[in-house]
C-alpha cells in the first residue's frame, strides 16, 4: 500500500493529500495547554496539525490543531461524565467506516497515514472522541428534535405547488472568547425586540454584516436558499418577532421575520453548492478588511482566486463542493445571501484571528423527487443536533479553565 493510492482516493472525496517535514524530537511532549486538569502536548499537536493537512480539512495550522486538541479535551470530559462508553466493536466499525471513505481499509488507511508521520493513536483518538461526542449529543438532545411533516413539506418545496418567500433581517455579532459573556448578554436583550424598528437600530450599532448599514434588512428570499437548520426556526416566527440567539463559530446570529408570502411557483432546490474560501491574517482589523476589500476588486470568480492565492500555502485557499445541510452552519447563513461570483467578509476563524474572504461559485439544482422525505427529515434532524452541539461546546468552554503555555 503506498501514498500514492491514498493520494487518489482522498481526491475522489473531495480531499487533498499534503506530506509534511519529520517531526522535531525536540521538546515533543512539553506541556503547550491544560484545560481544566488535562494536558495537552507539542506532540499531539504536531500530529493532529500533520493529519489535518493529510485530510487537507480547515484549521490545518498550530493554532488550528491545538483548538481542536482543546475543545476534544472538553468533549471527553462531558462524555466520560455522561457515563457513555464505547464498545470495542463500535470504535473498530467507526474507524472502518472512516478509512472506506477513502476507499481503503482501516489497516491500509493507518500504514498511509503512517508514511506521512502519522501515528495510529492520532488516528483512533479523532474518531472515538467524533463518536463519543455524536452519543453524547444524541443522547442529551435527540427527543428535543421533532420534524413536523409541514416542515417537510417546506423543505422539499411542496407546500401544494407553491413556494415560500420570506423578507428577514439579520444580526451577526462578533463574539471572541474574551467577549462572549457580553455579546450572548446582548443577543438575548435584542430577541427580546418589539419591532422591526427596535431590531434595526441594534443591526446598525452591532451587527458586523453587509447589511447593517440598511439596519440588518435582506430582500425577499425564497425558503430554500437558506440553510436546512435557519428554515424551520424561520417558519416558527410571526412578523415581528426574532429568534433566539444562535450561536455560529466566534459569533452570534439573531432572525427577525419581516414578511412570508406564498407564490405560485415552486422555489428550487438544491444538491449541492460549491463555494471557496480564502483565508486572510488578522481577523476583522482594518488592514484585513482592507486586503479582502482589495482582493473583491480584483476577482469574478472562483477561478480567480488562484491567482491570488498562487505562491502562498495551500491551506489559505479552499474550494469544495456539499450538500446544503453539510455546510457549517455560518457559511451557510452567507452563501444563501450570494449569487454566483459574490463575496463575504462577514466571518472568521482562529477565535476571530483570521477573517474569511468567502465566495459563491455555484449551486446544483435537483429534482424534488431525488430526495425522500426521510432524506429530509434525517438532514433536518442533522441540522438541528449540531446546533445544539455547537451550544453545549460554547457552554463548556465557557466553564472550563483553559491556559495556553
Amino acid at each position: 500500500m503506498n501514498l500514492n493510492r491514498l493520494t487518489r482516493s482522498i481526491a475522489v472525496l473531495g480531499l487533498g493529500l499534503v506530506t509534511s517535514a519529520p517531526v522535531s524530537a525536540q521538546n515533543l511532549f512539553a506541556p503547550v495547554a491544560k484545560v481544566n486538569e488535562s494536558i495537552v502536548t507539542e506532540f499531539e499537536v504536531q500530529q493532529r496539525r500533520r493529519f489535518l493537512e493529510v485530510l487537507n480539512a480547515p484549521g490545518a495550522t498550530r493554532d488550528g490543531a491545538l483548538t481542536s486538541l482543546i475543545d476534544e479535551r472538553l468533549r471527553n470530559e462531558a462524555v466520560a461524565e455522561a457515563g457513555i462508553e464505547l464498545t470495542p466493536q463500535g470504535i473498530a466499525d467507526s474507524l472502518s467506516e472512516f478509512a472506506s471513505r477513502a476507499d481503503l481499509s482501516t489497516e491500509e488507511f493507518t500504514q498511509a497515514l503512517g508514511q506521512s508521520g502519522i501515528s495510529p493513536e492520532t488516528f483512533r483518538d479523532f474518531v472515538v472522541n467524533s463518536i463519543g461526542w455524536r452519543e453524547l449529543v444524541r443522547a442529551r438532545y435527540a427527543s428535543r428534535v421533532q420534524i413536523t411533516d409541514a416542515e417537510i413539506d417546506r423543505a422539499l418545496g411542496e407546500s401544494n405547488g407553491s413556494g415560500v418567500r420570506v423578507l428577514v433581517s439579520e444580526i451577526i455579532i462578533p463574539a471572541p472568547p474574551q467577549q462572549a459573556a457580553r455579546v450572548n448578554a446582548l443577543a438575548e436583550q435584542i430577541s427580546q425586540s418589539k419591532s422591526a424598528a427596535e431590531f434595526s437600530n441594534y443591526a446598525s450599532r452591532y451587527s458586523a454584516t453587509a447589511s447593517r448599514g440598511r439596519g440588518g434588512h435582506l430582500p425577499w428570499q425564497n425558503l430554500t436558499d437558506l440553510p436546512p437548520s435557519l428554515q424551520p426556526l424561520i417558519l416558527s416566527l410571526a412578523p415581528g418577532e426574532v429568534t433566539d440567539p444562535l450561536t455560529i463559530p466566534n459569533a452570534v446570529a439573531l432572525f427577525q421575520l419581516r414578511d412570508i408570502e406564498e407564490t405560485n411557483v415552486t422555489a428550487p432546490t438544491y444538491s449541492a453548492i460549491e463555494y471557496a474560501t480564502y483565508y486572510i491574517p488578522g481577523g476583522r482589523t482594518e488592514a484585513a478588511l482592507t486586503q479582502a476589500a482589495s482582493i473583491r476588486g480584483r476577482i469574478d470568480r472562483c477561478d480567480d482566486l488562484y491567482g491570488i492565492a498562487k505562491g502562498q500555502p495551500a491551506e489559505v485557499l479552499e474550494r469544495v463542493t456539499q450538500a446544503p445541510a453539510e455546510i457549517p452552519q455560518d457559511v451557510a447563513i452567507e452563501l444563501s445571501k450570494l449569487d454566483p461570483g459574490e463575496v463575504s467578509t462577514t466571518l472568521t476563524r482562529a477565535n476571530g484571528q483570521t477573517l474569511m474572504l468567502l465566495m459563491m461559485c455555484g449551486r446544483t439544482a435537483a429534482a424534488n423527487a431525488s430526495a425522500s422525505r426521510e432524506d429530509v427529515t434525517n438532514a433536518l434532524r442533522q441540522e438541528r443536533l449540531t446546533g445544539y452541539a455547537e451550544q453545549l461546546l460554547e457552554q463548556l468552554r465557557a466553564d472550563a479553565r483553559i491556559v495556553r503555555k
